[in-house]
């Protein structure tokens, strides 16, 4: 497998070197068309389960119209009847949802229409726009991963920044299910990349701190399908929910507190209230401790239709929940409380109350238990979040819950004790204690609840609030000079 990995790794720099396109590239676990040999005819189209090409051409335009609607500002709540299916909140395991379709470039055959026009982009920051000649000489490529529809690598631009490029997965289930039910590779490419394209455009229009940025996109002709696409974005950390449990309360509250933002943000979007269907941490990434959802392609914007309340039933693996049907005909709130409580059961509840500082618990049990139940909107949660933040970041909920020390510290300058550690949990540091603390009082006091501690030492590093981060220290036999540092130990006698 791993040299497979390092085959895709070099075909892909080569690609762009020679003008070809990353989507010719093959996911690991294939094996790419040997030199000089193309990937051979489509099999012959048969008529299909759902009427053949007529009905490719059918969903290539549904999933255009989509984009279309996306790119002019999007639907209110009655734009079309969203398509009914089962959210892969259903089927853990199971064959999981049906995703949507995607879509086309120059006009075919059957009379498809041709690639919207690319949407108009704002610049990222400093710098132009990224297209294909920032391609032309990455280096140091490498496969991240794949899903459903999409093949993600990270790239080097000759500047230096470090990019992530995705593109249809031609080997992924999504284009290989599609050419053996239609036997079409172009039209099933173009119904694939229309996923792509509506990620993009809602990467743009949908723009945040907690959205991944898109810096630019590409269209190329590969060996046998002309304006493949290529997109271009901010690069971030997969979430990894097990190493997230081993890192500070204070990191993981972060996390929360990103997450809260994005779906505050998603409910009152200029699309309208934005749901995502497919949400699972793997939907995410890690930019410098900040969330960012990532895959946008199973986004939708339309509530949904309902004649009575029996058709605004929410449904999850543990419980349902029975939503109101408005006078107008759509069920209220649905997209923000689908949100909201798969916040509650893939965030919230593991990330909140653990290890948080004991004056805080009770109101991070509220919020879990409220987002559990849906008896809060996203507008509270998100109020109730930044409350927490407030009280943290001020020291407010040190109040009632430091004592004064009854233990004298010695205060020694300029100096660290780089020895004599021990570990705690959570910590910054795995083989040491590193925790952060808003002033000396609380120092003192963690120092005083742990038996080893007998110093610690502050340092000039601080957290994302602006906490110093200590090091408790299980002696000082040995005092050296550190310009940055201030070392206390607890005074003899």
């Amino acid at each position: 497998m791993r040299r497979r990995r390092a085959a895709v790794a070099v075909g892909f720099c080569a690609s762009f070197l020679l003008g070809s396109v990353l989507n010719v590239l093959f996911a690991p676990g294939s094996e790419p068309p040997r030199p000089g040999q193309s990937p051979g005819p489509s099999p012959a189209p048969g008529p299909g389960r759902r009427g053949g090409r007529g009905e490719l051409a059918r969903q290539i335009r549904a999933r255009y119209e989509e984009v279309q609607r996306y790119s002019r500002g999007g639907p209110g709540p009655g734009a079309g009847r969203p398509e009914r299916r089962r959210l892969m909140d259903l089927a853990p395991g199971g064959p999981g949802l049906q995703r949507p379709r995607p879509l086309r470039a120059r006009p075919l055959p059957d009379g498809v229409p041709g690639w919207p026009p690319a949407p108009s982009l704002g610049s990222p920051g400093p710098g132009p726009r990224l297209g294909c000649a920032a391609l032309r000489n990455v280096s140091g490529a490498q496969y991240v991963g794949s899903g459903y529809t999409k093949a993600v690598y990270r790239v080097r631009l000759p500047g230096g920044a470090a990019v992530a490029l995705k593109a249809v997965d031609f080997s992924g289930h999504d284009l290989g299910s599609c050419v053996r039910e239609f036997g079409v590779r172009r039209g099933c490419y173009r119904l694939a990349a229309h996923k792509l394209l509506k990620e993009m455009v809602l990467l743009e229009r949908l723009r945040h701190p907690n959205v991944l940025q898109l810096y630019g996109y590409c269209y190329q002709d590969s060996e046998d399908i002309p304006d493949t696409l290529t997109t271009i974005t901010e690069l971030g950390a997969p979430v990894e929910m097990i190493q997230l449990l081993q890192t500070s309360w204070e990191d993981r509250f972060r996390i929360c507190l990103s997450l809260g933002r994005l779906l505050h943000h998603l409910a009152h979007s200029p699309l309208g209230s934005v749901t995502l269907l497919d949400f699972r941490p793997r939907q995410f990434v890690l930019v410098d401790g900040e969330l960012k959802v990532t895959d946008l392609d199973d986004a939708r914007v339309e509530e949904t239709p309902c004649a009575d309340s029996t058709d605004c039933i929410l449904e999850f693996p543990a419980r349902n929940f029975t939503l109101p049907c408005s006078a107008q005909g759509w069920c209220e709130g649905m997209n923000e409380k689908r949100n909201l409580y798969n916040a509650y059961r893939f965030f919230f509840t593991y990330l909140l109350p653990h290890s948080a500082p004991p004056s805080l618990r009770p109101l991070l049990d509220s919020i879990v238990n409220a987002t559990g139940e849906l008896t809060w909107g996203v507008d509270e949660t998100l109020t109730q979040l930044e409350k927490v933040l407030h009280l943290y970041r001020s020291g407010q909920y040190l109040q009632n819950s430091t004592t004064s020390s009854s233990t004298e510290y010695q205060r020694i300058p300029d100096s660290t004790i780089p020895q004599e550690d021990y570990r705690c949990w959570p910590s910054y540091h795995h083989g040491s204690c590193l925790l952060s603390v808003f002033n000396l009082a609380e120092a003192m006091d963690i120092c005083e609840s742990h038996a080893q501690c007998q110093a610690f030492v502050v340092t000039n590093q601080t957290t994302w609030t602006g906490r110093q981060l200590v090091f408790f220290k299980a002696g000082w036999s040995q005092v050296v000079p550190d310009p940055n540092k201030t070392t206390y130990v607890k005074a003899s006698g």
